[in-house]
């Protein structure tokens, strides 16, 4: 097939390492691919984000903001027709974004079949998190694309209950859940390499890697690393994002800075190395509908992870099998379960073998989702 994948991301991060693991899967089981996206987006290095989208975000009200982001859909239709009269693709594969329409009428005005990627609700966590001032258009430009799919393909089971509560049809929604690549994470070693270069060869290193939010709470980590000086505990954190500043002024006043290391933004092919130095794989928080990439990551490595009991946690993880759960809204839960990690090598071991098991087990590879991507087209077009 000739798929074009379309999507309006202007940072490359996590959210970027799916787009480009899929183009190259499906490109790997041999469809062709014709990607629409926000110009240059390839040549900015890693964790680069948008400074524009930055900057009228900072500096415009909120509805005005909006409608800029909503009338770009016009501009992206037109990129959209003159690809498809171009390359002639036989179907679309659209990440979904909010105020983002385009897909939907380029799938009307072309009769192509649309397959909608979608990572989060959008409405709900934009409105949760910054406030949305064009409520009525950001919905109802949610509920259009979602309903107007021919496929829906949502990253959990928790996600796909609330896409399901606005389309109706689960005939025409499937599970992918974020996965890994197999040549990519496929060796692990003892992390000695980093650990030589930071000095922790002497040091338990809890590690966290991803865009750093308030909401992963990694305040719960640094209090129990304060709490336990006697320890040899090492934070290692890997990664930028808005509570980074909160996180460095909280380590000083708890005066642990010896016992942190704010690495920032690496390279993405240098992501195992830093983990495989890991004794402990921190999932300190996540929203409640999100497949974490760095969860996939840290179980193919082997790494030993403490992450919450949440509903969407509970589709991949299982408590004492593959790794140790403690209780989100306990705060003691999350600390006792560190220190029964922290104290039982036998445990992290176990805890990481089956980790890395549980990837192969269920399949959790980009391939493998490329597949299932592949069955849903052939699918759509053979009623065609």
């Amino acid at each position: 097939m000739k798929i074009l994948y379309h999507h309006r991301i202007a940072s490359k991060d996590g959210q970027y390492v799916h787009i480009e693991e899929m183009i190259n899967s499906l490109r790997k089981i041999g469809h062709e691919v014709v990607v629409v996206e926000p110009a240059q987006l390839t040549k900015k290095d890693f964790g680069k984000s948008s400074g524009a989208v930055q900057s009228l975000r900072s500096f415009l009200p909120g509805f005005i903001h909006e409608l800029i982001e909503f009338s770009y859909c016009f501009f992206d239709l037109f990129k959209l027709v003159i690809s498809i009269l171009k390359n002639k693709p036989d179907c679309i594969y659209e990440r979904y974004n909010l105020f983002f329409i385009s897909g939907i009428l380029a799938k009307k005005l072309f009769k192509l079949p649309l397959v909608l990627e979608v990572n989060a609700p959008l409405f709900f966590e934009r409105q949760k998190n910054h406030g949305i001032q064009l409520r009525f258009l950001a919905k109802w430009s949610e509920r259009l694309v979602w309903r107007q799919a021919d496929y829906v393909l949502p990253v959990t089971h928790v996600l796909a209950e609330m896409v399901l509560a606005e389309t109706g049809n689960s005939e025409r929604c499937l599970v992918i859940p974020n996965g890994i690549n197999q040549t990519k994470f496929s060796g692990f070693n003892s992390g000695k390499n980093i650990r030589d270069d930071l000095g922790l060869n002497d040091k338990l290193i809890l590690g966290f890697v991803g865009f750093v939010r308030t909401w992963h709470r990694l305040d719960r980590v640094l209090l129990s690393i304060s709490e336990n000086l006697d320890k040899n505990w090492h934070l290692l954190l890997i990664g930028d994002g808005p509570a980074m500043q909160e996180l460095q002024q909280q380590s000083e006043r708890l005066g642990i800075n010896d016992r942190v290391s704010f690495i920032g933004v690496v390279d993405r092919h240098k992501v195992a190395d830093y983990v495989n130095a890991f004794d402990i794989a921190l999932q300190p928080d996540v929203v409640e509908y999100a497949s974490p990439l760095k969860l996939f990551e840290y179980m193919v490595l082997g790494k030993a992870i403490l992450a919450p009991n949440r509903k969407n946690i509970l589709e991949i993880l299982i408590d004492n099998e593959n790794a140790l759960l403690f209780n989100p809204e306990e705060e003691v839960s999350f600390a006792r379960q560190l220190e029964r990690l922290c104290s039982s090598k036998e445990l992290r071991g176990s805890l990481g073998s089956m980790a890395r098991k549980t990837i192969t087990d269920k399949n959790l590879f980009w391939d493998e989702n490329a597949k299932k991507v592949q069955g849903v087209f052939m699918e759509l077009l053979s009623k065609q």
